[in-house]
Protein backbone atom coordinates (compact mmCIF):
# COMPACT_ATOMS: atom_id res chain seq x y z
CA UNK A 1 0.00 0.00 0.00
CA UNK A 2 3.04 2.37 0.61
CA UNK A 3 4.09 2.14 -2.74
CA UNK A 4 0.95 2.66 -4.42
CA UNK A 5 0.46 6.01 -2.64
CA UNK A 6 3.78 7.00 -3.13
CA UNK A 7 3.02 6.54 -6.91
CA UNK A 8 0.14 8.22 -7.02
CA UNK A 9 1.46 10.79 -5.10
CA UNK A 10 4.13 11.33 -7.74
CA UNK A 11 1.84 11.48 -10.74
CA UNK A 12 -0.08 14.34 -8.86
CA UNK A 13 -0.11 17.77 -10.58
CA UNK A 14 2.51 19.62 -8.72
CA UNK A 15 0.36 22.30 -7.61
CA UNK A 16 -1.92 19.33 -5.78
CA UNK A 17 1.18 18.36 -4.41
CA UNK A 18 2.15 21.09 -2.67
CA UNK A 19 -1.12 21.60 -1.20
CA UNK A 20 -0.75 18.16 0.58
CA UNK A 21 2.93 18.68 0.90
CA UNK A 22 1.73 21.76 3.22
CA UNK A 23 -0.62 20.37 5.07
CA UNK A 24 1.19 16.75 5.77
CA UNK A 25 4.59 16.46 5.08
CA UNK A 26 7.35 16.99 8.47
CA UNK A 27 10.39 16.69 9.40
CA UNK A 28 14.01 18.00 9.65
CA UNK A 29 16.19 18.76 6.48
CA UNK A 30 17.80 15.81 5.29
CA UNK A 31 20.63 18.08 3.57
CA UNK A 32 20.06 21.93 5.23
CA UNK A 33 23.14 24.56 3.69
CA UNK A 34 21.37 27.34 6.02
CA UNK A 35 21.63 28.97 2.82
CA UNK A 36 18.26 27.44 0.85
CA UNK A 37 17.07 25.48 3.74
CA UNK A 38 17.39 25.23 7.36
CA UNK A 39 16.68 22.48 10.10
CA UNK A 40 13.94 23.92 12.91
CA UNK A 41 13.37 22.18 15.52
CA UNK A 42 11.07 19.04 13.57
CA UNK A 43 10.74 20.87 10.48
CA UNK A 44 13.01 22.33 7.19
CA UNK A 45 12.13 25.58 6.04
CA UNK A 46 13.13 27.28 2.36
CA UNK A 47 15.01 30.23 3.01
CA UNK A 48 16.30 33.02 0.48
CA UNK A 49 19.28 34.08 1.35
CA UNK A 50 20.89 37.41 0.32
CA UNK A 51 24.42 38.72 0.70
CA UNK A 52 25.94 36.26 2.98
CA UNK A 53 30.03 37.12 3.77
CA UNK A 54 32.66 36.20 6.04
CA UNK A 55 32.57 38.92 8.31
CA UNK A 56 28.74 40.31 8.31
CA UNK A 57 27.63 41.06 11.61
CA UNK A 58 24.20 41.97 11.27
CA UNK A 59 21.12 39.24 10.46
CA UNK A 60 17.91 40.63 8.84
CA UNK A 61 15.18 37.78 8.86
CA UNK A 62 12.28 38.23 6.63
CA UNK A 63 8.75 36.79 7.76
CA UNK A 64 5.76 36.98 5.42
CA UNK A 65 2.15 37.26 6.11
CA UNK A 66 -0.31 34.77 6.04
CA UNK A 67 -1.18 34.77 2.48
CA UNK A 68 -4.87 33.89 2.32
CA UNK A 69 -5.73 34.25 -0.78
CA UNK A 70 -2.98 31.30 -1.86
CA UNK A 71 -0.14 31.86 -4.21
CA UNK A 72 3.92 31.95 -3.21
CA UNK A 73 5.16 33.84 -0.18
CA UNK A 74 8.68 35.00 -1.75
CA UNK A 75 6.98 38.65 -1.44
CA UNK A 76 9.55 39.90 0.76
CA UNK A 77 12.50 39.02 -1.47
CA UNK A 78 13.23 41.95 -2.77
CA UNK A 79 13.68 44.24 -0.04
CA UNK A 80 15.39 41.85 1.53
CA UNK A 81 17.87 41.90 -1.51
CA UNK A 82 17.69 45.82 -1.09
CA UNK A 83 18.81 45.70 2.65
CA UNK A 84 21.63 43.18 2.14
CA UNK A 85 25.27 44.01 1.75
CA UNK A 86 27.59 46.58 3.51
CA UNK A 87 27.88 43.93 6.47
CA UNK A 88 24.20 42.94 6.18
CA UNK A 89 22.84 39.17 5.62
CA UNK A 90 19.28 38.97 4.60
CA UNK A 91 17.24 35.90 4.81
CA UNK A 92 13.69 35.90 3.33
CA UNK A 93 12.16 32.62 5.70
CA UNK A 94 9.31 30.60 4.11
CA UNK A 95 6.80 29.69 7.29
CA UNK A 96 5.74 26.35 7.48
CA UNK A 97 3.46 24.46 4.87
CA UNK A 98 4.15 27.55 2.51
CA UNK A 99 6.09 27.53 -0.70
CA UNK A 100 7.86 29.91 -2.94
CA UNK A 101 7.89 30.89 -6.43
CA UNK A 102 10.27 27.99 -7.24
CA UNK A 103 7.84 25.77 -5.78
CA UNK A 104 9.99 24.90 -2.77
CA UNK A 105 7.69 24.10 0.23
CA UNK A 106 8.63 24.30 4.00
CA UNK A 107 7.78 21.47 6.13
CA UNK A 108 4.49 21.37 8.32
CA UNK A 109 0.86 23.03 8.47
CA UNK A 110 0.36 26.40 7.35
CA UNK A 111 -3.17 27.08 8.63
CA UNK A 112 -3.28 29.61 5.74
CA UNK A 113 -7.02 28.80 4.60
CA UNK A 114 -7.61 27.34 8.18
CA UNK A 115 -6.68 30.42 9.73
CA UNK A 116 -5.47 30.40 14.10
CA UNK A 117 -1.56 30.36 12.51
CA UNK A 118 0.56 32.26 14.99
CA UNK A 119 0.19 29.08 16.85
CA UNK A 120 2.99 27.92 19.81
CA UNK A 121 4.43 24.99 17.17
CA UNK A 122 4.94 27.50 14.16
CA UNK A 123 6.75 30.33 16.37
CA UNK A 124 8.54 27.89 18.12
CA UNK A 125 9.81 26.82 14.48
CA UNK A 126 10.23 30.10 13.23
CA UNK A 127 12.34 31.10 16.37
CA UNK A 128 14.35 28.04 16.15
CA UNK A 129 15.59 28.39 12.40
CA UNK A 130 16.80 32.25 13.50
CA UNK A 131 18.62 30.94 16.11
CA UNK A 132 20.11 28.28 13.89
CA UNK A 133 20.97 31.00 11.13
CA UNK A 134 22.16 33.51 13.68
CA UNK A 135 25.00 30.78 14.95
CA UNK A 136 25.47 29.98 11.27
CA UNK A 137 26.08 33.33 9.96
CA UNK A 138 27.99 34.95 13.56
CA UNK A 139 25.34 37.72 13.64
CA UNK A 140 25.97 39.91 16.11
CA UNK A 141 22.74 41.78 15.92
CA UNK A 142 19.69 40.35 14.81
CA UNK A 143 16.53 41.94 12.99
CA UNK A 144 13.17 40.78 12.39
CA UNK A 145 11.25 41.92 9.40
CA UNK A 146 7.50 40.55 9.69
CA UNK A 147 4.81 41.90 7.52
CA UNK A 148 1.03 41.06 8.62
CA UNK A 149 0.53 37.14 10.06
CA UNK A 150 4.41 37.59 9.95
CA UNK A 151 4.55 40.93 11.65
CA UNK A 152 2.35 39.00 14.64
CA UNK A 153 4.94 36.10 14.87
CA UNK A 154 7.59 38.42 15.29
CA UNK A 155 6.16 40.38 17.82
CA UNK A 156 5.73 37.41 19.71
CA UNK A 157 9.18 35.88 19.59
CA UNK A 158 10.09 39.42 20.83
CA UNK A 159 8.97 38.48 24.25
CA UNK A 160 8.71 34.74 24.35
CA UNK A 161 12.15 34.38 23.11
CA UNK A 162 13.81 37.05 24.57
CA UNK A 163 17.23 38.32 23.39
CA UNK A 164 17.31 36.49 20.25
CA UNK A 165 16.29 39.57 18.12
CA UNK A 166 17.50 42.72 18.65
CA UNK A 167 15.43 44.68 16.73
CA UNK A 168 12.15 44.21 14.45
CA UNK A 169 10.16 46.15 12.15
CA UNK A 170 6.40 45.09 12.20
CA UNK A 171 4.53 46.23 9.12
CA UNK A 172 0.29 45.78 8.92
CA UNK A 173 0.30 44.03 12.47
CA UNK A 174 -2.50 42.75 14.16
CA UNK A 175 -0.58 43.01 17.69
CA UNK A 176 -3.42 42.47 19.68
CA UNK A 177 -4.89 39.13 18.06
CA UNK A 178 -8.13 39.58 20.05
CA UNK A 179 -8.81 42.97 19.22
CA UNK A 180 -7.94 42.35 15.75
CA UNK A 181 -10.69 39.42 15.32
CA UNK A 182 -13.22 41.59 17.08
CA UNK A 183 -12.42 44.32 14.77
CA UNK A 184 -13.21 42.52 11.94
CA UNK A 185 -16.07 41.10 13.17
CA UNK A 186 -14.55 37.82 13.17
CA UNK A 187 -14.56 34.61 15.87
CA UNK A 188 -11.51 34.43 18.13
CA UNK A 189 -7.99 32.83 17.04
CA UNK A 190 -7.92 30.27 20.41
CA UNK A 191 -4.53 29.14 20.21
CA UNK A 192 -2.88 31.64 18.84
CA UNK A 193 -0.24 33.48 20.48
CA UNK A 194 -0.47 37.49 20.46
CA UNK A 195 2.38 40.02 20.62
CA UNK A 196 0.52 42.22 22.98
CA UNK A 197 0.81 39.40 26.05
CA UNK A 198 4.71 39.51 25.60
CA UNK A 199 5.14 42.78 26.23
CA UNK A 200 6.38 42.53 29.93
CA UNK A 201 9.17 39.83 28.17
CA UNK A 202 10.53 42.51 25.73
CA UNK A 203 14.08 42.86 26.98
CA UNK A 204 14.37 47.17 27.53
CA UNK A 205 17.18 47.42 24.73
CA UNK A 206 14.97 46.08 22.23
CA UNK A 207 14.57 48.47 19.25
CA UNK A 208 11.00 48.87 17.34
CA UNK A 209 9.13 50.53 14.37
CA UNK A 210 5.63 49.62 13.93
CA UNK A 211 4.46 50.80 10.24
CA UNK A 212 0.84 50.48 9.21
CA UNK A 213 -1.00 52.27 6.25
CA UNK A 214 -3.91 54.93 6.73
CA UNK A 215 -5.64 52.99 4.53
CA UNK A 216 -5.59 49.54 5.96
CA UNK A 217 -8.60 48.33 6.52
CA UNK A 218 -7.47 44.76 7.77
CA UNK A 219 -4.31 45.20 10.61
CA UNK A 220 -6.06 48.97 11.22
CA UNK A 221 -3.17 51.19 12.81
CA UNK A 222 -4.30 51.45 16.42
CA UNK A 223 -3.19 47.76 16.72
CA UNK A 224 0.28 48.52 16.45
CA UNK A 225 0.29 51.72 17.86
CA UNK A 226 -1.50 50.44 20.83
CA UNK A 227 1.21 47.97 20.95
CA UNK A 228 4.24 50.81 20.67
CA UNK A 229 2.20 52.91 23.63
CA UNK A 230 2.80 49.63 26.05
CA UNK A 231 6.51 48.94 24.56
CA UNK A 232 7.14 52.83 25.19
CA UNK A 233 5.58 52.66 28.98
CA UNK A 234 8.23 49.80 29.61
CA UNK A 235 11.08 51.85 28.32
CA UNK A 236 11.50 50.42 25.29
CA UNK A 237 12.57 51.89 22.27
CA UNK A 238 9.39 52.10 19.97
CA UNK A 239 8.05 54.46 17.11
CA UNK A 240 4.76 53.90 15.43
CA UNK A 241 4.42 55.62 11.42
CA UNK A 242 1.15 55.59 9.97
CA UNK A 243 2.20 54.99 6.30
CA UNK A 244 -0.03 58.05 4.28
CA UNK A 245 -2.20 56.14 1.74
CA UNK A 246 -1.18 53.11 1.98
CA UNK A 247 -3.33 49.97 1.94
CA UNK A 248 -2.39 46.20 4.01
CA UNK A 249 -0.26 45.20 1.12
CA UNK A 250 1.21 48.12 0.25
CA UNK A 251 2.92 49.15 3.32
CA UNK A 252 5.46 46.43 2.59
CA UNK A 253 6.13 48.03 -0.63
CA UNK A 254 6.84 51.70 0.93
CA UNK A 255 9.16 53.57 0.99
CA UNK A 256 8.80 53.92 4.75
CA UNK A 257 9.47 50.57 5.52
CA UNK A 258 12.57 50.38 3.26
CA UNK A 259 14.01 52.75 5.52
CA UNK A 260 13.32 51.51 8.57
CA UNK A 261 14.45 48.06 7.75
CA UNK A 262 18.07 50.09 6.59
CA UNK A 263 18.17 52.19 9.89
CA UNK A 264 17.68 49.53 12.15
CA UNK A 265 19.95 47.37 9.99
CA UNK A 266 22.98 49.65 10.55
CA UNK A 267 22.67 51.17 6.91
CA UNK A 268 21.35 54.22 7.47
Amino acid sequence: MRGIARRVLISLAPAFCLILAGEALAGPCKSPDNVTRVTSGSECLVIHTFGAAAGNRTLVVFIHGDGTRGGPSDYLDKSAERVAGGGVTAVALIRPGYYDSHDAISTGTSYRHAGDGYRDGIIAAVAAAIDELKGHHGARRVVLVGHSGGAAISGVILGRYPGLADAAVLAACPCNIGKWRSMRGRGQWVNSLSPHAFVKAVPKKTEVVALTGSRDSNTRPELARDYVSALNRRGITAIFVEVVGAGHSKVARSEAFDGAIARLAGRH
